[in-house]
């Protein structure tokens, strides 16, 4: 059962928390969160590609010559794939990318995320973030006193640090209900509340219905 240290804004410790090996402890399984972040960059494709085939071309109602006795081959139409200004054959139409990716997969790929940022001792866990207003600047200085760059957030409802965050680069704020493997991935440190991290747990505890 993996042990961490409590701090404070000030980075000074305050406690210790107990976190779950079936969530912060799993062996790290690196196909399976290769996978799942596939399937993530590949849901947020648009797919909204278009082009118009020869159907969809305006014009080409009238035949461009006669069927016999000019020695080209025979047209039905100026809007033809062959002619300039035609439709196009087999180009790219309007669809979905998303790949089917069961529930339990997504939770054991997020567990193995989590797991390697805690065994690289890039898991910071804080008492509460506590901001009186929505002021970029104060957040900015609580961040530098932490001394992290590359840097995801996660806590529970907080107006005030998500809007005090959102402009900040290289910083990003979530909800422990939108904790995600590629957002975890792609930063460098992560910091998760107290609270926040009893709600992980609770969501990916195996055998849970979440």
């Amino acid at each position: 059962m993996p042990t961490l240290d409590v701090i404070n804004q000030e980075k000074k410790k305050v406690g210790t928390i107990d976190l779950s090996d079936d969530v912060f402890g799993t062996d790290v399984n690196v196909a399976l969160v290769h996978q799942v972040i596939k399937a993530q960059l590949a849901g947020r494709r648009q797919g909204t590609a278009k082009t118009k085939v020869k159907s969809e071309v305006r014009g080409g109602g009238k035949k461009p010559f006669k069927q016999k006795g000019t020695g080209n081959a025979r047209q039905g139409s100026s809007r033809s794939p062959l002619n300039p200004g035609g439709g196009q054959s087999f180009g790219p139409q309007p669809r979905s990318y998303e790949q089917a990716t069961p529930k339990e997969m997504m939770r054991g790929a997020l567990r193995s995320a989590l797991s390697d940022r805690v065994k690289s001792a890039r898991l910071l866990v804080v008492d509460e973030f506590k901001l009186s207003a929505i002021k970029t600047k104060t957040f900015q200085n609580v961040i530098n006193t932490l001394g992290l760059e590359q840097l995801l957030i996660v806590d529970d409802a907080n107006k005030n640090l998500e809007l005090s965050g959102r402009n900040i680069p290289h910083v990003k704020i979530l909800r422990t209900e939108g904790l995600n493997v590629y957002d975890v991935v792609r930063h460098e440190w992560i910091i998760i509340t107290k609270r926040a991290a009893k709600a992980v747990e609770a969501r990916l505890t195996n055998g849970s219905a979440k």
